[in-house]
């Protein structure tokens, strides 16, 4: 009975966070909210990894000026010293801000951090994750978090830093902190700035479909129907994100979803919608493209979506 009212209570907190996403397109796609703990321990994964990455830097400059001393030289010279603090300075930015920014651009949407606790960034409207909305809620982060704390601390270690500096610093810091557990969609700022929320990442696979490394031939052999056979012009209508968004619709097996992206197929590639007949359909559709732009890939030749 206690197992079942903990498998109850846990379906319930997951049912909260349950949300339609609706692509340009017009295809309705389910997914989940992250939770809040789960943003909490993706981003002290994500503290930890640039802690290391600080580490390696200071050390790298430390070794620096090492080898200017076994250079027999008097003194570092001072354009030498300043260079390197400005070296630190720059180095620190990029630390807090480009390793957010490079990997959630990347294919995947998630840092180190997201990517161990399955989430991973979307955009609120269904569209492409673009760098404007990327870096716009990662730069909200400095003021939200790295700038005050960086504040404390330089503050704390020359002396200077006041009660009453302390505590307005722990109390904004900690204010950002807690906003996403007061709202919904567990939201943080730079999330409301850049019209972005961060998701729980898929990770089913699609039975004998979605398998990576299944020759062409194997595939194509693997289709339901021989009736469906494209062209490369009517495959060439479509990129990656779109192949994406076909492979999380045919995840989720929504009835409607189906018959809604087969129809914007067929209206692209001049086909009659298949009806009754979707699945089939999209999956054909579906392994064919993914043949096509693996080849694509193999010789250096990438297609990001449909505009690129």
């Amino acid at each position: 009975m206690a197992r079942a009212a903990d498998l109850g209570r846990t379906r319930g907190r997951d049912a909260r966070l349950q949300r339609t996403l609706i692509t340009p397109e017009g295809v309705a796609l389910d997914v989940q909210v992250a939770s809040a703990s789960a943003r909490a321990g993706a981003l002290l994964i994500d503290l930890a990894a640039l802690f290391g990455m600080y580490i390696a830097f200071i050390l790298a400059l430390v070794l620096t000026v090492w080898m200017f001393e076994r250079a027999n030289l008097p003194s570092i010279p001072d354009s030498i010293g300043g260079f390197l603090v400005v070296l630190f300075i720059i180095g620190t930015f990029l630390a807090r801000n480009a390793y957010f920014l490079y990997f959630e651009l990347g294919q995947r949407a998630a840092t180190w951090g997201k990517r161990a606790l399955g989430i991973r960034v979307a955009v609120r409207d269904g569209g492409r994750l673009t760098a404007e909305a990327v870096i716009a809620r990662n730069l909200l982060r400095d003021i939200e978090l790295f700038l005050p704390v960086m504040f404390m601390t330089s503050s704390g270690i020359q002396g200077s830093l006041s009660e009453f500096a302390a505590w307005a610093g722990l109390f904004w810091v900690g204010s950002f902190a807690l906003f996403p557990l007061l709202n919904k969609d567990r939201l943080r700022c730079g999330d409301l700035i850049a019209g972005t929320w961060v998701v729980q990442a898929p990770k089913a696979q699609l039975a004998g479909l979605v398998a990576t490394g299944v020759p062409e031939n194997d595939l194509i052999a693997a289709l339901p129907s021989d009736r469906y056979r494209f062209t490369e012009a009517e495959l060439a209508v479509y990129g990656e994100y779109e192949l994406q968004t076909l492979e999380q619709v045919l995840r989720t097996a929504n009835a409607e979803s189906m018959q809604a992206v087969a129809a914007t197929i067929c209206s692209k590639i001049g086909w009659t919608p298949p009806i009754g007949d979707e699945r089939a359909f999209l999956e054909a559709y579906y392994t064919q493209l993914r043949a096509r732009l693996e080849r694509g890939m193999r010789f250096g030749r990438r297609r990001a979506d449909k505009n690129s």
